[in-house]
């Protein structure tokens, strides 16, 4: 298997520096009969998909220089001190209740032994403000017991066909809009994102299909990866175990896309062509909105729609080194929340340094969202890294805290490859706006990723199953080439007229 892996590896690597040779060198008419746009986890087992199917005709067409999409790690520490870190995805977020279905990224987890531990995010917290330890732990188990409440009446609400509101909403109807920095510090725990941009129905579906056994989910539990090879190694390895050297293009970043009903054309950055009867795009959501990538036609108005009206959220860890580990010193705590005057300034915390995680580390690493994560990105580190200490030093008044040994975060909103961390579902977003951001363009275009999964949005597990259902969707498609696709609306309507006939001149 090994041998297998550094194989492939080391041929991807080789064979994606001239993209063009192989092109030229191809005996069919077209370059493959399926394109493959994105060698993230929904591009990957849509490619394993096709072959189990029979379909080894395809080819991935990866950005990047390696497999893994948004699975991104990075070596920090001083010499004799380095560890991998995770910069992207970093929990396998529900796992497995008794015998009962299993996460498919526990499953694959499972396969290639990859070190992961549960990971306690509500019972091992420390609460801070900008003075210091402060006790309000009782106001978390009652935001974790409003979260149970709004979720409730948010099924009530489909019960009855109410429209969606946003969370902001849920929390002010249910009585439970936060009063001061302490209440606020404890929502912003349980949702992370701004509660205005949040779609109080599918967050608490979102939540239950995934965490809730009785609603299928899978359990409560969220293991924390700390595998040394990355928890990449998931995805690079499963595709180790059936890809060839020639079906990935690495380094191959796509500059547009052709479509019409015979087929699709894509044309790279260096002006490469490659051709294909179908093409998957598992671009993320943000580079579909930004128009990184020009499609030939211009996407339909009803799948322009779609994918504008999704937003793209920003989660950032901010990750620190120090010689020696000042916080929270107790074997039961692993986490904290620091409640401050601006919301979402350097609020979660969490240590590394811990004997469950990497003992001796000397890692902690504090998480920013939304506005604030885009603050951050227009800064230099070296002004981020003040901001964090002059935090952190409130935290612990009382003691010398020195300046870390090495600093590092992602700017995951910048990098042109994904323009965002995952996916988030608005209040305006709508179940036919889903239906038809899955929709296929003239039989030939296809998109999935986690934006696309309408139970699982914004989770590995959802990129997963989309690129599971892509890829069978599309074998199917290769065998009959009559078959259509996924059907779309021609526009997504309000359940209510508006009471006014036009509101323009």
């Amino acid at each position: 298997m090994r041998q297998v892996h550094l194989a492939v590896l080391l041929g991807f690597a080789a064979f994606a520096l001239s993209p063009s040779t192989a092109h030229n060198n191809h005996c069919s008419a077209k370059d493959a009969k399926v394109l493959i746009l994105g060698g993230g986890v929904a591009g990957v087992i849509a490619a394993r998909t096709l072959h189990r199917k029979g379909v080894d005709d395809f080819l991935i067409v990866e950005a990047r220089n390696e497999l893994g999409g948004r699975m991104q790690n990075y070596t920090i520490g001083v010499s004799g001190k380095q560890y991998t870190i995770e910069l992207g995805p970093n929990w396998i977020q529900g796992t497995q209740t008794g015998n009962g279905t299993a996460n498919p990224i526990l499953t694959l987890a499972r396969k290639y032994h990859l070190k992961n531990q549960y990971n306690d995010l509500d019972g091992s917290i420390t609460t801070y403000d900008y003075n210091g330890f402060k006790d309000y732990s009782d106001l978390l188990g009652t935001s974790i017991d409003q979260f149970t409440q709004v979720g409730a009446i948010a099924g009530e609400r489909v019960k009855t066909q109410q429209v969606d509101l946003s969370l902001q909403s849920a929390y002010g109807i249910a009585g439970a809009s936060p009063k001061n920095i302490y209440e606020a510090v404890c929502q912003y725990y349980e949702i992370d994102w701004s509660p205005a941009q949040n779609s109080w129905i599918a967050s608490a579906w979102n939540n239950n299909f995934t965490f809730n056994t009785d609603m299928g989910g899978f359990s409560e539990d969220n293991n924390l990866c700390t595998d040394q090879r990355g928890f990449k190694i998931i995805i690079q390895d499963e595709a180790a175990d059936f890809l060839q050297p020639q079906q990935v293009f690495l380094n191959s970043v796509v500059k547009t896309i052709a479509y019409s009903g015979d087929g699709v054309t894509v044309t790279l950055e260096d002006d490469t062509t490659l051709t294909a009867d179908y093409a998957l795009c598992t671009f993320s959501l943000g580079v579909l909105q930004y128009g990184d990538i020009a499609f030939k036609p211009t996407l339909p108005a009803w799948k322009m729609e779609a994918i504008q009206s999704m937003v793209m959220a920003t989660y950032t860890k901010i990750f620190l080194q120090f010689e020696e580990k000042f916080w929270f010193d107790t074997e039961a705590r692993m986490m904290a929340i620091y409640a401050d005057m601006e919301r979402g300034r350097y609020p979660v915390w969490q240590s590394l340094d811990h004997a469950k995680f990497l003992p001796g580390s000397g890692l902690v690493f504090v998480t920013v969202t939304g506005d604030f994560s885009l603050r951050i990105e227009g800064m230099q580190d070296s002004d981020v890294q003040e901001e964090v200490m002059e935090v952190l030093r409130a935290m612990y008044p009382n003691t010398t805290v020195p300046d870390p040994v090495a600093f590092h975060f992602k700017r995951w909103n910048a990098d042109p490859l994904f323009r965002g961390s995952y996916s988030n579902w608005p209040p305006s977003f709508l179940p036919g706006h889903s239906e038809n951001l899955r929709a296929t363009v003239d039989k030939r275009l296809w998109f999935a990723g986690e934006a696309t999964s309408l139970k699982y949005y914004g989770f590995l597990h959802g990129a997963y199953f989309e690129g599971l259902n892509a890829g069978k969707e599309i074998a199917k498609c290769v065998e009959d080439p009559g078959c259509t696709g996924r059907k779309h609306l021609n526009s997504v309507v309000d359940a209510s007229p508006y009471p006014f006939v036009s509101i323009t001149l």
